[in-house]
């Protein structure tokens, strides 16, 4: 039997080091060729490392959320044959599958067992608080995503109501994790029932806390917005647009051409306003290298459409806007969403914006100060629309209104240059017609 060391490989694109996110095995498992053993974080996509040899796992080069350098030592698999580590090789990286030494550290002996005896790993949660009958176990916890509405009858929901419960917190014994009156008898006794509330019977109080470590797609979105705050100096501006045309029109087009081309949304309306209106402000279509002091400006329009996923925030780019048409323009953010969201954006897909939009859809509220994808120089926010009463020559009418707020590197672009955007942006929203004008 011999050692065969698999190292960080070299992903490309000039990266130095990655961010290590999970690991798909643990020390003694046997892995299969290319099975996954990792899965690694650039500053631009999630990579998969896979095992090139078939052996049993005995060491792991690092933790999740440790930041590795390429080269280095990844994990150690036991292979039939010599492998590939050399005898008086390096030593094992320190989780590996090994009794301690005599003159090991005192923090080591912990490791040490848990390699020579396996033993059972610690649930992820923790069991809720003592049973509420000495004789009745305590309800086992249920993993409710948030938002997820909890299971209850009207009658348990109505006591939980007197009591000053609030039901997402009570974990539920019953069939599906449904929660039951015992389970409200099990929460009252664990929380204490001091105080008087509804009812007379006091709102449980909580005194739990959580830490969440910032890894993965998290911290490259902290990182990413922290760089960009400290580099450029924003400025925002805020417009009012009529849309009541715009939608209109959009409403038409989906009638007649939704079930054969796909449904419009206002995104690829507001691409095609931004496509023409660039044209006579080139310096917003740009990016910023600040250390070596160039602003490149950029003939294709390649839109970074800002997209949450369920690991966090990320900037598909819906490339050379300017030749695309509405449909074209609907296909591709639908495409690049769902790329995002499962996961699948590409390297190439999540890099090259050269201006982006970001919108939070029916949330979108009033006013927002978006962030400024860097290197860009400029971000357009959406905010929802509302129909509201405006006067129209005179008179009182229903109107459907629509916040724009963007902001701006006020290095390379002038306030007077950025409002006159958006001004030519709202000019083109409001009578839709001249976005098909040349």
């Amino acid at each position: 039997m011999g050692i065969h060391v698999i190292k960080m490989p070299d992903i490309g694109e000039g990266i130095a080091e990655v961010e290590l996110v999970a690991w798909h095995v643990k020390i003694g498992d046997m892995v299969a060729e290319d099975q996954p053993l990792a899965d690694v974080m650039t500053d631009k996509a999630t990579v998969e490392i896979p095992a090139p040899v078939v052996g049993r796992v005995v060491a792991l080069g690092g933790e999740v959320g440790q930041v590795m350098a390429v080269g280095g030592e990844l994990i150690r698999l036991e292979v039939e044959g010599e492998g590939n580590l050399k005898p008086g090789g390096d030593s094992p990286p320190a989780k590996a599958a090994a009794a301690p030494a005599a003159s090991a550290p005192a923090s080591e002996p912990a490791q040490a067992a848990k390699a020579e005896a396996p033993v059972p790993v610690a649930p992820a949660k923790p069991a809720p608080a003592a049973p509420a009958q000495p004789a009745r176990q305590a309800p086992a916890a249920v993993a409710r995503q948030p938002g997820d509405k909890p299971l209850a009858s009207p009658a348990v929901r109505k006591r939980a109501w007197d009591l000053g419960i609030e039901l997402r917190y009570v974990h539920g014994s019953g069939p599906a994790g449904r929660i039951l009156h015992e389970d409200l008898d099990a929460y009252l006794q664990g929380q204490g029932t001091g105080g008087q509330a509804r009812g007379g019977v006091a709102y449980a109080e909580r005194n739990d806390e959580e830490n969440v470590p910032v890894i993965g797609l998290r911290r490259k979105i902290a990182q990413k917005m922290a760089e960009s705050k400290r580099r450029i100096p924003h400025f925002s501006y805020v417009e009012e647009i009529d849309v009541t045309e715009l939608e209109d029109l959009r409403a038409s087009l989906n009638q007649k051409w939704g079930a054969t081309r796909g449904k419009l949304t206002l995104l690829p309306l507001l691409a095609r306003a931004m496509v023409v209106a660039l044209r006579d402000f080139p310096q917003i279509n740009a990016r910023y290298d600040d250390e070596a002091g160039v602003v490149t400006r950029y003939g294709a329009v390649h839109i970074g459409i800002a997209t949450q996923s369920d690991g966090g925030l990320m900037v598909p780019v819906m490339r050379h806007a300017e030749a695309r048409d509405l449909w074209s323009m609907a296909a591709e953010i639908v495409r690049l969403a769902e790329a995002v969201r499962t996961g699948a954006a590409s390297r190439d897909e999540l890099s090259g914006s050269t201006i982006t939009i970001t919108s939070l859809g029916p949330l979108g509220g009033i006013v927002t100060t978006p962030v400024i994808n860097h290197p860009e120089v400029g971000i357009v926010g959406v905010n929802r629309i509302v129909e509201r009463p405006a006067i129209r020559n005179g008179a009182v009418v229903a109107r459907k209104l629509m916040n724009l707020s963007s902001s701006f590197d006020h290095r390379v672009v002038d306030g007077m240059d950025a409002a006159r955007f958006i001004q030519a942006v709202r000019a083109l929203l409001e009578q839709p017609a001249l976005l098909f004008v040349e």
